[in-house]
């Protein structure tokens, strides 16, 4: 094809065809996110699931079905990039008026990585700028409701409920908006010295996940901005306010990245996210983009993260604290809050896994519920760095170790596949290092993790405190994926008695043991705590070293019960006379 208008002709179709498979996708994903609203008032909670594990698999369906598209239009040009660098250049022109051109480019770039096998990024058939859209920008005031005070704030509040009304009602909105009136006056009171406010202004749209629903806002109050997010649930006679969120890091953590995606509807993300920057400052906007639903421009976000830090400090990729793993080898940089982890090449005894089996979990982790108990995982495949942004330890380990995996052509190194995950710090350093009150609190929130991992039907595997993390806010969280496995897979069970005193000196059980068994008074031995953490543990979690505990919860898991796991406090929770949720919540209850 010499003909220079034939190639234009071509690459303009080419791009139009990807410009209506985005916009075909993001229809989709947003008639998913449209059903979050019904589920929650007709209390589907099953079906809530099942559309969040949907909605994630529509982007990759999309890109399947384009890639078919693009191969029957593109013929044996498929792959010329010449073509598409002038599809890149076309695919500008349709992006004239689009609103989200963010993700749209994005959209593009995930195209050109399923045609190519692209080391690095290409510059020319892709959208590589290092800024993200949000940076600096401010909400539009037409994305959210102000509501100033006219009279008492429960009377405010009221409003502001109505506007919110769901189809089967509020179980009683008055009782709901004085106890959030109580609850921000006594906050305001005690942080500036008086409960004046000028406004609340709250997002829009509710945001929904799994059995919850929230009103996302802030207070303004002079130059200050104080995060408002009523937390709601949906009981039998109605919706009520379970829990009223006034700070920071309580907010936080409802954002966080061990959660699953939220369901919210929004016609601009960039707009959204603005606004939730406003009450989280700190919280990356990679984070935000995820917690939305749109994770493959979470993880552009964060890859933009990453090169600007790299151009800006001298900082060089190390391995990172705490114990090597047998499967994972794991490295980071000093000044930036991200570890990166790939697949060694063999695995040490008694690890009996493979490649496979490894990815498999970090995919099941992905589509779970996460219950703020799993760290979330970016993967990348095929990025370039240079050997001087490697320590010469980290680089030896890394291709004596992780051949398969990584590699080096004078002076750069190719990283093929790795997972990319907030840093944390490892449990058992914590616990060196914490003084005694913060340690006895991370060891009654490790027994809480598992539970509620236990809750949402994840048995971790490995119970070693160096598989577990403390995140900023002191919460556990759990990052070794290679033995995870559903709780309803596992059989529980007693240690037989022994036969002969000798019995319990051989190094080798004296019983059966099959491949799915699990013997949880044998856990007291992965403990890794002596004295009073450990007797905090065992005061606290004694439940978990016994069969009835797992079976019990796996009962629940086959008879199709969804038990609660609310990303806040009981301390948050508003008073009231009848509403007591079944829930193991982050407190332990």
């Amino acid at each position: 094809m010499s003909d220079p208008s034939a190639l234009d002709r071509l690459a303009a179709a080419g791009a139009d065809r990807i410009y209506l498979a985005y916009l075909a996708f993001q229809r989709s994903f947003e008639a998913v996110t449209a059903l979050a609203r019904s589920r929650f008032e007709r209390r589907e909670w099953h079906e809530a699931q099942a559309d969040s594990e949907r909605r994630l698999e529509l982007y990759s369906k999309s890109l399947d079905d384009l890639v078919e598209v693009l191969r029957r239009l593109l013929s044996d040009r498929i792959d010329d990039q010449q073509l598409w660098k002038a599809m890149r250049q076309a695919y500008v022109l349709e992006l004239e008026g689009e609103p989200n051109c963010e993700l749209a480019r994005t959209y593009f770039n995930s195209v050109t990585r399923r045609i190519f096998t692209t080391m690095g990024v290409n510059p020319e058939i892709e959208f590589v700028g290092i800024d993200s859209a949000v940076r600096h920008l401010r909400a539009r005031s037409d994305i959210y409701r102000r509501y100033v005070p006219q009279g008492s704030l429960a009377q405010l509040l009221t409003g502001l409920m109505d506007d919110y009304r769901f189809s089967v009602g509020w179980r009683d909105a008055e009782r709901d908006a004085e106890a959030v009136a109580e609850r921000v006056s006594d906050y305001l009171q005690r942080t500036f010295g008086s409960a004046r406010l000028d406004a609340v202004e709250t997002l829009g749209t509710v945001f929904f996940r799994n059995k919850g629903a929230y009103i996302v806002g802030r207070i303004r109050r002079d130059i200050h901005v104080v995060p408002f997010v009523l937390a709601l649930v949906n009981l039998d006679d109605g919706v009520t306010v379970d829990a009223a969120l006034l700070q920071e890091d309580e907010v936080s953590v409802v954002f966080s990245f061990t959660r699953s995606y939220f369901l919210v509807e929004t016609r601009s993300p960039r707009e959204m996210i603005a606004f939730l920057k406003s009450i989280m400052p700190l919280k990356p906007i990679a984070e935000l983009y995820t917690a939305l639903g749109y994770n493959k421009h979470g993880k552009t976000e964060m890859y933009r993260s990453l090169l600007r830090h790299l151009r800006k400090y001298d900082d060089r990729f190390e391995v990172a604290p705490g114990d090597a793993g047998m499967v994972m080898l794991v490295f980071t940089l000093r000044g930036f809050d991200m570890v990166f982890k790939v697949i060694r090449d063999r695995f040490a005894p008694p690890k009996q896994t493979s490649h496979a089996a490894v990815m498999e979990r970090y995919r099941l982790v992905f589509k779970h519920d996460r219950v703020g108990r799993l760290i979330d995982a970016h993967e990348f495949e095929h990025l370039t760095f240079t050997r001087q942004q490697f320590s010469e330890e980290l680089l030896r380990e890394l291709l004596e170790d992780a051949a398969q995996t990584v590699e080096a052509d004078g002076d750069e190194v190719v990283v093929h596949h790795v997972y990319a995950e907030r840093k944390v710090a490892p449990l058992n350093l914590y616990l060196r290092e914490a003084d005694e009150a913060s340690a006895q609190r991370a060891v009654i929130d490790y027994g809480n993790a598992i539970k509620e991992l236990a809750a949402a039907n994840i048995f971790p595997g490995d119970f070693l405190l160096k598989n577990f993390g403390v995140t900023r806010h002191g919460r556990v969280v759990f990052y070794d994926y290679d033995e995870l496995c559903l709780l309803e897979q596992c059989q529980f069970r007693r240690v037989p008695p022994s036969r002969v005193p000798e019995d319990e000196m051989e190094a080798e059980p004296w019983f059966s043991v099959g491949e799915d068994d699990v013997f949880p008074e044998e856990f007291r031995r992965f403990l890794g705590m002596d004295g009073a953490r450990r007797a905090t543990f065992e005061h606290h979690h004694a439940d978990l070293f016994t069969v009835d505990f797992w079976k019990g919860l796996q009962e629940r898991h086959r008879a199709g019960d969804l038990v609660d796991v609310f990303p806040y406090p009981p301390a948050d929770r508003l008073p009231s006379e009848t509403w007591q949720a079944d829930t193991t919540d982050e407190a332990g209850t």
